[in-house]
Order: C-alpha cells, then sequence, then structure tokens
C-alpha cells in the first residue's frame, strides 16, 4: 500500500506541477491578449483621432471656399447692377435720340414735301410761310432739348 500511496502522490506531484503550468500558460495568454487588446485599442483610437482631425481640417477648407465663393457672388452681383444701371441710362439715351431722330425726320420730309408743291405751284407767299414755320427757332424748340437721363429713369 505504501507503494500505491507513494505513486498516488508522485502522480498528484505531476498533476499539480501540470496545473500549475497551465494555469501559467493562461495567465500568460491572458497578459498577452490584454496586451494585444490595449494596443488595438491605442491604435483605433490614434485612427479615430486622425479622422477626426481630417474632417476638421476639410470643414475649415469647406468654409474657406464658400466664403470665396459667396464674395464672387456679391462682387458679380454688383458688377451686373452697376452695368444694369448703365445700360437702362444708355436705352433711355437711345430712345431719346430715335425719338429727336424721328422729329427730324418729319420735319425734313415736311420740307422736302413743301419745297416740291411749292416750286410746282409757285406759291412764293405759302413758301415763305412755311420757311417761317420750320426755320423759326421758337418753332423747333423741342428739338434742342438736351438729353436727360439717370439710372432711376427705368425701375425694374
Amino acid at each position: 500500500m505504501a507503494s500505491s500511496s507513494g505513486n498516488s502522490s508522485g502522480s498528484t506531484q505531476l498533476q499539480n506541477s501540470g496545473s500549475e503550468e497551465q494555469v501559467v500558460l493562461v495567465d500568460q495568454r491572458k497578459r498577452k491578449r490584454m496586451l494585444s487588446n490595449r494596443e488595438s485599442a491605442r491604435r483605433s483610437r490614434m485612427k479615430k483621432q486622425k479622422y477626426l482631425d481630417d474632417l476638421m481640417a476639410q470643414v475649415t477648407q469647406l468654409r474657406t471656399d464658400n466664403n470665396e465663393i459667396l464674395t464672387a457672388i456679391n462682387v458679380t452681383t454688383q458688377n451686373f447692377l452697376n452695368i444694369e444701371s448703365e445700360n437702362s441710362i444708355l436705352r433711355a439715351q437711345m430712345m431719346e435720340l430715335d425719338h429727336r431722330l424721328d422729329s427730324l425726320n418729319e420735319i425734313l420730309n415736311c420740307i422736302n414735301t413743301s419745297n416740291g408743291i411749292f416750286e410746282n405751284d409757285h406759291h412764293e407767299d405759302l413758301q415763305t410761310s412755311a420757311d417761317h414755320a420750320f426755320m423759326n427757332p421758337l418753332n423747333l424748340f423741342y428739338l434742342n432739348q438736351p438729353i436727360m437721363a439717370s439710372p432711376d429713369l427705368f425701375q425694374y
């Protein structure tokens, strides 16, 4: 029996040393896994921080671009309004000149028509009255008006 108890205690020691090695191996694996997890978490935090920094840089760049575009739009709008105002003035001047040209053409037509009638009929007294009517500066008052136009003339 002594031998059986000796064998039993020897196998228990082998089991104890084997279980201690297993415990040590399990502890080493746990530590290794914990270190690996910590390193992975650190890399993940760094990656997340880099992503956030990149997004913040992109936001800053987009805001800068947006401000430049808004400034360009404002300048273009102001230029458009200035050109539109100048265009309105030029249109008013063109209409006034066109009206004056039409008036002058009417006068020339009347003079030419009068001259043809008077030459054919030889009515000198009528021609004299026509000459007075068309050549008298008081009768041509509306032809000597200056061109007056302002940006406020035409409001759209």
